[in-house]
């Protein structure tokens, strides 16, 4: 009988009734849900053919009110999704790195101080503001800082990196396109600047736009509108512009490899931020800053005391990474000592070579990079607890690490289970 009811389903759904008097008490009706999608539901009654058109009445009239439960719930399950995704999207932009979920800028040194005043002097206007600093030395937070600052604090704060959209995708990425005006193009997307409206738009790597990209911001800084690919009207938008690089733009100008004219309207308040060699006095507080962060995303509190000694060590060393390297290896340390002691020994290169190496961009002789290095711990606490990640003597026991955490930390580095297993011979 479940059989003939299983087949009926499959291949009756879009009948609105339908019963079988001669074959068994039972009433079954399929509805289409959103296709592909279907169901349906039976029912049965006791003895034989012991139904009629009443109970063909009463399964009718519930159909509708059945169909709208199983669609609210369909709808109540994707916005989960949806908002489980955008916490963990939230997550990801407070982490990263050179500032928190608050975006403070911490560290007392006079050459931050101006930087802060800097902030507070432009952040009410909405003119353009470009930041100039080296890799690592915390663009994000300033743009972050002068957004919170502003008239738009309560707007979006969208942030993009131009170095990391392909050129062929950067018009539609930051500008959006209209349904059908490429292959693919199933729906109308709106771009960066148009999801920034009423708030600020924060372009780093501005040295990497491409010149018909350099074009359109222009326009965009100069009228506020901007043609969606494939559209025939302009779209007008409220958002204020803020850029950052780490490159020499003027030289840029003078090389024809940045728009002069974009060049000076950026121009308008240009902040500098300070190496972190600049500004030694701080590495005290950032250390501490970062110690206690990092503990709490590793689930390795209460975090380790920055000792006296700790911090000599730190401050003997010229960061050529700047904040960004601070903070690499200080997780690199709490990784090491489980949380428990914190030491710098062998984590940092001789105070001598460090500036040179650095800057060329190649490493020691034999030494490894911060992410081989956390990669190759990884693998080692997998190796010895049987390629097992969580549970009773599993890696993420072993690390002191939430195991979705060094699932995530897994990921990002590429470090796979079946790596070590293939190495190691554990099955």
């Amino acid at each position: 009988m479940l059989k003939s009811i299983h087949a009926h389903f499959l291949g009756h759904v879009e009948k609105p009734l339908y019963s079988r008097k001669n074959d068994f008490s039972v009433m079954t009706m399929g509805f289409d849900i959103v296709p592909p999608l279907v169901g349906g539901f039976g029912m049965v009654v006791g003895g034989d053919h012991a139904y009629g058109a009443s109970h063909l009445n009463w399964i009718n009239l519930i159909r509708r009110p059945l169909i709208g439960a199983v669609l609210n719930l369909l709808h109540h399950r994707d916005l989960v999704c949806e908002n489980e995704r955008l916490s963990s999207e939230k997550k990801q932009l407070e982490h990263r790195l050179g500032h928190d979920g608050d975006g403070r800028i911490i560290g007392t040194d006079s050459g931050l101080r101006e930087v802060s005043a800097m902030i507070h002097q432009v952040a009410t206007l909405d003119s353009p503001v470009l930041i100039l600093g080296e890799t690592g030395t915390g663009k994000e937070v300033v743009a972050n800082a002068i957004h919170r600052a502003s008239g738009r604090s309560k707007g979006p704060m969208i942030r993009v990196n131009c170095g990391a959209i392909a050129e062929g995708l950067l018009d539609s990425e930051l500008f959006g396109h209209e349904k059908g005006a490429f292959t693919g193009a199933t729906r109308l997307k709106r771009g960066y600047f148009e999801q920034a409206d009423g708030g600020t738009i924060f372009l780093d790597e501005i040295g990497e736009l491409p010149p018909a990209a350099q074009v359109k911001l222009l326009r965009v800084l100069q009228t506020l509108e901007f043609n969606r690919v494939g559209g025939s009207w302009p779209v007008s938008v409220d958002v204020r512009v803020v850029v950052a690089t780490n490159r020499d733009l003027f030289a840029m100008v003078k090389e024809k490899r940045f728009r002069e004219d974009l060049w000076f309207r950026l121009n308008v308040f240009p902040i500098r931020v300070p190496p972190l060699r600049a500004r030694m006095q701080d590495i005290s507080a950032l250390a501490s800053y970062f110690v206690g962060r990092k503990s709490r995303e590793l689930n390795m509190e209460p975090p380790p005391e920055v000792t006296d000694s700790a911090v000599r060590q730190l401050t003997a060393y010229d960061w050529p990474g700047n904040i960004r390297e601070l903070q690499n290896v200080i997780e690199r340390a709490l990784i090491i000592g489980r949380g428990r002691h914190l030491s710098f020994d062998n984590l940092l290169w001789e105070p001598g070579a460090a500036s040179d190496s650095a800057v060329s961009g190649a490493t020691a002789e034999g030494f490894p990079s911060m992410d081989q290095a956390v990669t190759d711990h990884i693998r080692a606490a997998l190796s010895l607890a049987g390629c097992k990640v969580e549970g009773p003597g599993g890696a993420a026991e072993l690390l002191g690490m939430n195991p979705s955490t060094l699932r995530s930390r897994m990921k990002k580095l590429g470090v796979g289970v079946k790596q070590v297993l293939d190495k190691t011979g554990h099955r």
